[in-house]
């Protein structure tokens, strides 16, 4: 079992930056992925940003030179630096940790950015 706790959401005028962070604890694979999805009002689901270990990323076309992923394998945290935000991502951030067949979520961080 993983554990996901996340912590840095809030309120943010247009323009402005955000900076996500989530801890992972529990039993940690050698080999994981682990990242940042998003749910905005009346909408699925969606990539945001994701990091092997190794250091492989996977970021979505609408955040690219705007959002930085970043991880500390050996603190098994997985950081979202969150700049230039729009009213478009607005949306509630969840954790991801990804491993062999499992995938943990956390509990969700809401963002909201005001025009």
């Amino acid at each position: 079992q993983v554990q996901l706790v996340e912590s840095g959401g809030g309120l943010v005028q247009a323009g402005g930056s955000l900076r996500l962070s989530c801890v992972a604890s529990g039993t940690i694979a050698s080999i994981n992925v682990m990242g940042w999805y998003r749910r905005a009002p009346g909408k699925e689901r969606e990539l945001v940003a994701t990091m092997s270990r190794v250091g492989s990323t996977n970021v979505a076309d609408s955040v690219k030179g705007r959002f930085t992923i970043s991880r500390d394998n050996v603190k098994n945290t997985v950081h979202l630096q969150m700049n230039s935000l729009k009213p478009e991502d607005k949306a509630v951030y969840y954790c991801s940790y990804a491993t062999l067949g499992s995938v943990y979520w956390g509990q969700g961080t809401q963002v909201t950015v005001s025009s």
